[in-house]
């Protein structure tokens, strides 16, 4: 049987030396419009798409590969009996490689220069629809849309098969790159006929815009399965603020041993505390910094009860949110009428990117995965660490890792003392986390620091040292770690390298 391969691309790159590696393989090329004039051109052998279609191209190119032969060739299912005898009887083939880039609209839409009009018809239509349907029929089909995906490819080609692993991963990326596609069009649409840029684009019903953004002049909405993960059990509509506040919450909670507390005001850690029961954390994380945790959001990893809701009464909490809760406990913590209490349903377990918008276009970064438990401590100083001052110094470096940079977090006994969070210096933080721990009259004797990052000199370590700390950790790298690393000896305290830095922006 023929091996088909389809080649319709918008940026040529590469695709005379793709097309003769193809036929090399012992594929067919079929072709459209200006990717068949180029590779015939360079004396390459292939069947116009409309030749094997036995239908023209119509509508100025408008239609041309929007055929039953076309589309039937990339959907059939080779394992079907009965895809494979309505394909026999309608003289469909597999089509088994489908090499497909857009039309430039993303670059065409920024042009002054150019009419609505011309701009219209840079909107690719035949295009994207073979990108999804190669992609949907994934098992059987390569969908390359990319010209730096070719060589990988023939190098996998070469050895006799394409992996199915390999035609998943370019499945995958079709559908992003079409995505990314209609989110152009969508913007330059909104932009350009004027529309109110709510929640047309996301699909997503009005009742999900939220009251407004950061401040009231901005507005906000909320899209995806949000409370798939949240049960909103009591209060008022979350609020923009709320909803990352609560998040930041969550995730540091999560993190630290079972039956801890995190108080979380503006995304940082106003306390934190784990204890042997749940009214011992919420007593320790609220000691931490009581005057902060005024209208913060106080979030639990273990059950909430009677005696705890008793307390969390004391004081205005914005958000009360936690696994489980007893029943008296919640109808206690319902007489506040202006809270909202949550419960968290399950974790969020996706490697998900973080996303923000940059001019042109969007940044994206993985979400930091580093976890305490797999941290590598090296030990750089001459005194050593016991293992209690161990355990507190990784509870302070998973606070540290969920606040603002510069961070410098004290913790004793599992128990956050004092924060510096945000500043433009780490010797700022560093006499900021000291302050804080003051200000509540809390010992820094026997306590550990964690710094997100690096000292760049022995200055910030200096001023922690002077605290009465007897052990910090932080990621080491420094050009001068050798100096704060004498600093450390000079001042007995012990310290530890993680090799693992955790800015947060």
């Amino acid at each position: 049987m023929k091996k088909l391969a389809l080649l319709s691309v918008s940026d040529k790159t590469g695709i005379v030396d793709f097309a003769q590696k193809l036929i090399s393989f012992g594929y067919e090329i079929l072709a459209t419009g200006g990717t068949a004039k180029m590779i015939g051109e360079a004396g390459i052998d292939f069947t116009a798409v409309e030749d094997y279609a036995s239908f023209p191209e119509i509508f100025s190119g408008r239609v041309k590969t929007l055929q039953p032969k076309i589309f039937g060739g990339i959907l059939m299912r080779r394992d079907d009996e009965s895809d494979q005898n309505e394909a026999k009887i309608n003289g469909i083939l597999p089509i088994d490689i489908v090499c497909v880039n857009l039309y430039p609209f993303p670059k065409v839409v920024k042009r002054s220069d150019i009419s609505l009009a011309e701009k219209i018809e840079n909107i690719d239509i035949g295009g994207p629809s073979l990108i999804r349907a190669s992609a949907k029929n994934y098992k059987f089909v390569s969908v390359l849309t990319n010209p730096n995906q070719y060589d990988e490819f023939l190098e996998e080609l070469a050895k006799g098969e394409i992996e199915l692993t390999t035609r998943e991963k370019l499945a995958s990326l079709a559908f992003a790159h079409t995505s990314f596609y209609d989110t152009i069009i969508a913007d330059y649409f909104e932009n350009e006929f004027k529309l109110e840029k709510t929640a047309i684009r996301l699909n997503i019903p009005i009742k999900n815009e939220l009251r407004y953004g950061e401040n009231p002049h901005q507005k906000a909405l909320i899209a995806g399965d949000f409370y798939d993960y949240f049960d909103v059990l009591f209060g008022k509509e979350l609020s923009y603020n709320n909803i990352v506040d609560l998040i930041a919450a969550v995730d540091l909670v999560n993190e630290l041993d079972p039956i801890s507390c995190a108080i979380i005001k503006h995304t940082n850690a106003a306390g934190a505390a784990t204890g042997k029961n749940v009214e011992e954390a919420y007593d320790k994380a609220l000691s931490g910094d009581p005057v902060s945790a005024f209208g913060g959001i106080v979030a639990f990893n273990t059950k909430v009860d009677v005696a705890t809701a008793l307390k969390l009464n004391d004081i205005f909490l914005e958000i009360i949110v936690a696994p489980e809760y007893d029943e008296e406990a919640l109808e206690i913590l319902k007489k506040k009428k202006n809270r909202r209490l949550l419960k968290f349903l399950k974790k969020d377990e996706e490697d998900k990117y973080l996303l923000k918008n940059i001019p042109g276009g969007i940044i994206a970064q993985t979400i930091d995965n580093s976890n305490s438990s797999d941290l590598k401590l090296e030990v750089v100083t001459e005194l050593k660490p016991d293992e209690k001052q161990i355990e507190d110094l990784k509870f302070a470096w998973t606070i540290c890792k969920h606040t603002k940079s510069n961070a410098i977090i004290y913790v004793k006994d599992k128990k956050l003392l004092g924060a510096g969070a945000g500043q433009m210096s780490r010797l700022d933080s560093s006499k900021l986390a000291v302050m804080k721990s003051v200000e509540h009259k809390h010992d820094l004797t026997g306590a550990v620091a964690a710094s997100d990052a690096f000292f760049p000199f022995a200055d910030g370590l200096l001023a922690i040292a002077e605290s009465g700390i007897t052990a910090i950790i932080q990621p080491g790298g420094s050009v001068r770690d050798e100096e704060v690393i004498a600093a450390a000896n000079d001042k007995k305290i012990s310290m530890i390298f993680t090799g693992i830095r955790n800015f947060k922006h």
